[in-house]
């Protein structure tokens, strides 16, 4: 199929694209990379009057190391494109979480053209950034013509496809702290064929303890269960206490996994499946995080 019929026009800059929001109101959409909206028009699941392009906008794009010490975090440009995150001296060293989980992100065409705060944006349960985003506790700054405003992760993602994203707001960064000394990530996931959606995700950033198997700080996040990424608090709390005998700690894991997530079931894999699956991943990335790997 073919899309319907719209208006296409280029902003200049971010107040530009805000104006031109303004002007058409709520049936305008924003198109950077269009790796994900650009299907959804030719499906004609998405029929917008006017597409705001906003992919060559330059304060929209790069990465950024701020401040120091402690204190650093990294900017993204909402219009920084996947092989940008993945090409990143600053992200590999900084944020490593994001390049391990760019490696996953469907396929080199995509990452040339699809952008993170595209991702991010989108929500979409099964994709890898939004997952990575909240396990970080990443700030989400976002314009409107009132003004800017931060808003954290865990209050980004609001349903299926949805955000704190405004009607006639722009995402046009997202800023997370710098690991820390003593902190390391994973990500992994499962699918079907590589470069396909995940049928589990999992991103981890953790604070070990030298010579103890268990952590002093656990940030998990699962992909693809559930309406939108989802925090396992409980798993988390369990990883951060000591624990005598390893099969009960097992145990004790799988209990609050089960409790934390609750996987639909589809045509690709059962609810049960998915949460064995989840099970998983969470032992491979716990044995990984607790060995010599430095996280990075």
């Amino acid at each position: 199929m073919k899309p319907a019929t719209f208006r296409y026009e280029r902003a200049l800059d971010v107040g530009d694209a805000l104006e031109r929001l303004h002007r058409h109101g709520d049936d305008a959409r924003l198109i950077a990379g269009g790796q994900s909206l650009v299907p959804a028009l030719n499906l004609r699941m998405a029929r917008p009057s006017a597409l705001i392009d906003i992919s060559r906008i330059a304060e929209l794009r790069g990465i950024t190391l701020i401040g120091e010490g402690d204190a650093r975090c990294v900017r993204i440009g909402a219009a920084t494109t996947h092989a940008d995150i993945a090409r990143s001296d600053i992200i590999a060293r900084h944020v490593p979480l994001l390049h391990k989980a760019v490696q996953h992100v469907a396929h080199a065409a995509i990452r040339n053209r699809g952008t993170f705060g595209g991702s991010v944006a989108h929500a979409d349960p099964a994709a890898e950034f939004p997952a990575c985003v909240l396990a970080l506790g990443a700030r989400m700054h976002i314009v409107g013509r009132g003004g800017a405003r931060v808003v954290p992760a865990d209050s980004f993602f609001t349903g299926l496809h949805q955000t704190a994203i405004g009607a006639g707001e722009i995402l046009v960064a997202v800023e997370i702290d710098a690991l820390a000394t003593a902190e390391r990530a994973g990500f992994a996931e499962l699918a079907r064929r590589r470069g396909d959606y995940a049928l589990v995700g999992l991103a981890m950033q953790v604070r070990v303890r030298p010579g103890q198997s268990f952590f002093d700080t656990a940030s998990i996040v699962y992909a693809s269960v559930g309406a939108r990424p989802t925090l396992a608090t409980r798993v988390a709390k369990r990883l951060c206490e000591p624990a005598a005998d390893p099969r009960q700690r097992h145990r004790d894991l799988r209990i609050a996994l089960a409790e934390d997530i609750d996987p639909p079931s589809d045509v690709h894999a059962s609810a049960r499946m998915r949460l064995h699956l989840a099970g998983v991943l969470l032992d491979r990335l716990t044995d990984e995080l607790r060995g010599g790997a430095d996280g990075r």
